[in-house]
């Protein structure tokens, strides 16, 4: 159970972090590349999109090393969801029927070539 707990928690890091950078990116501006450069390296979301990745990636590292490459692989897919969730909350992106049945799709998908 708990390599479950720690995909989960893994994929919304994944996702958070990419929130995280989204909103970094809002600092890119500037006359020049240094200044672009110089906007960027103060924007606290740029780190903490970072930290949350290099967590994420070290949790995916220790649950690869206790579950199949084959399981795994696939649930990372839930990234989608939350990405979609918070995507809406933060940024308030609409959610879409496309988008919708996408996900229901990549989750049923990712469901299932983990099961065999």
């Amino acid at each position: 159970m708990l390599p479950y707990s720690l995909i989960l928690a893994m994929t919304v890091m994944g996702s958070v972090a990419s929130l995280f950078l989204k909103e970094a990116s809002g600092s890119l501006k500037g006359d020049n590349i240094v200044q672009i450069f110089l906007n960027l390296m103060k924007n606290s979301s740029l780190y903490l999109g970072a930290f949350l990745y290099v967590a994420a990636a070290l949790l995916n590292i220790y649950v690869l090393g206790v579950m199949d490459y084959s399981g795994v692989l696939p649930l990372t897919a839930f990234t989608y969801v939350w990405t979609m969730f918070f995507a809406r909350i933060r940024l308030k992106e609409p959610f879409s029927v496309r988008k919708i049945v996408g996900v229901c799709l990549v989750v049923l998908g990712a469901v299932l070539v983990s099961r065999t």
